[in-house]
């Protein structure tokens, strides 16, 4: 039974482009839970997946001098929200970091999320995903998402002109009516920044 489970499971990632990343939850048409996380845990063991965290596998795609790749924990965080059909924005240093306004790899990644909050152990890293209002997910542009969360960690009295600066350039490439609606669900400071592009 476990056995044809198994290679019911094997096929069905073999059909997946390598870097796919797989829950029990994927092969649900397969088997019940219980079966299928054997079945996972069997498939490592062969070293056919890796496990990233608990309940979380990778199919791995392969470099003949870097051996297998690894997703970031960006990837990570997006299959999971996309599994719980949940949206999630990052925040703070990643926020930053993305804008080119920090060159800090945060340890521990906070993403906002209208999903289940919890925190996840990838290696030495940690994903957490923090319940916030459906307001701060209303923001269309993932540009501007990016700068309202990267503004409101840097904090108000503390942007420098440098900065205004970079967030201007990637205000540019965002289009217009997306900058206008996401504006107003700013903060009045951070609207105005994002008005004077």
């Amino acid at each position: 039974m476990t056995t044809s489970v198994q290679n019911k499971i094997e096929n069905k990632i073999k059909s997946m482009k390598r870097g796919s990343i797989v829950f029990p939850s994927t092969f649900d048409d397969i088997g019940n839970v219980e079966i299928v996380k054997k079945s996972l845990l069997r498939l490592e063991n062969k070293k056919f997946l890796i496990r990233l965290a608990h309940g979380i596998y990778l199919y791995p795609k392969q470099d003949k001098l870097l051996g297998d790749l690894h997703p970031s924990i960006e990837e990570i965080a997006n299959a999971i929200a996309e599994r719980d059909k949940a949206r999630i924005i990052p925040t703070g240093i990643t926020a930053l970091n993305k804008l080119g306004l920090s060159t800090q790899i945060p340890m521990n990644i906070v993403f906002l999320t209208d999903g289940a909050p919890r925190s996840i152990v990838v290696g030495k890293r940690t994903i957490k995903f923090k319940r916030t209002s459906p307001k701060n997910l209303a923001v269309k542009g993932e540009i501007t998402n990016l700068i309202i969360q990267a503004l409101k960690e840097i904090g108000k009295d503390n942007v420098t002109a440098e900065q205004l600066e970079k967030i201007k350039i990637h205000l540019v490439k965002e289009k217009q009516e997306i900058i206008e609606h996401d504006a107003k669900l700013a903060p009045v400071w951070i609207s105005k920044i994002m008005k004077n592009n």
